[in-house]
């Protein structure tokens, strides 16, 4: 019997399930800011913007922490530099909602109390070579140049058995590894949470929500094979617009074509040639 195949996105879904209990956004947090060891459960308020017209998450997740510090953190299966700028858009409409829920007006004369903001990226990939610990607008975008607004985002990336951010980015790994060897299955994500609980990683979530875990790994939408399909879906189309184009034009043989439009295979040159010449 075939396996059922699990989607792509999986780390970015259980990264936000995860987090959406307090218990374990709390140690985020002290993973972030050991120091502050006083801040409690009842301190951290969920900030994570959420899409007006569906039910989904737009980042990954955002958290304030007694109204003085507002946290934002992605996770990164794949690096880009682009995470900055996503990260400042992000941070500007989580501004804009704590000045609308707050009622602080932002043209009055008094100044408005804001929380400092801090940005982050857990990147789960393929080791970088010297990963750099923060990347901005300034530095990755203008060399380094002063600007009117820049961004800095901190760049999470060490595997750690000691703290949650840690065992997150372990948890990725393994399944990294179990994908290689099994594929996209079932398989592929039981071996995963079966390793990670042996190795003490991410051992009570796995626990308590296995079975959900597994649903979470199994049914989401695979939006970037999606994604890869209409983009196919519309180079081919391009190529046939093309080829119909050379085909009227009457000046090209089709083997000359075939070599103008390679994406289209010298039978389907010849049925599109038979339809151009049935309308003509």
């Amino acid at each position: 019997m075939a396996q059922s195949t699990p989607k792509r996105k999986i780390k970015d879904s259980v990264f936000t399930n995860l987090f959406q209990d307090k218990k374990y956004l709390l140690r985020l947090y002290k993973a972030l800011h050991p120091e502050d060891s006083d801040v409690t459960e009842d301190d951290i308020k969920d900030v994570t913007i959420k899409h007006i017209l569906v039910d989904a998450d737009y980042n990954d997740l955002g958290f304030s922490v007694g109204g003085r510090l507002v946290i934002l953190v992605e996770s990164q299966s794949t690096w880009t530099l682009n995470i900055i700028i996503r990260a400042l858009m992000y941070l500007i409409q989580t501004y804009h909602d704590f000045f609308k829920r707050t009622k602080q007006n932002l043209y009055g004369s008094k100044k408005v109390n804001m929380p400092k903001p801090e940005l982050y990226v857990i990147f789960t990939g393929e080791r970088l070579k010297n990963p750099p610990d923060t990347i901005s607008l300034s530095k990755d975008f203008f060399n380094g140049e002063k600007i009117a607004v820049d961004a800095e985002v901190k760049v999470l990336y060490q595997e750690d058995e000691n703290n949650i951010i840690g065992q997150y980015i372990i948890f990725c790994k393994v399944y990294n590894e179990q994908r290689k060897k099994y594929g996209q299955t079932k398989k592929a994500v039981t071996e995963t949470i079966h390793i990670c609980k042996n190795r003490n990683v991410l051992k009570e979530y796995l626990e308590n929500k296995e079975q959900e875990v597994v649903d979470i790994m199994m049914t989401l939408f695979d939006d970037e094979q999606i994604l890869e399909a209409y983009a196919e879906d519309i180079k081919n189309s391009e190529a046939r617009e093309t080829a119909e184009r050379m085909i009227k034009m009457g000046k090209l043989s089709l083997e000359e074509i075939a070599l103008c439009v390679p994406s289209l295979s010298f039978d389907e040159l010849r049925e599109l040639e038979a339809e151009v010449m049935q309308l003509a």
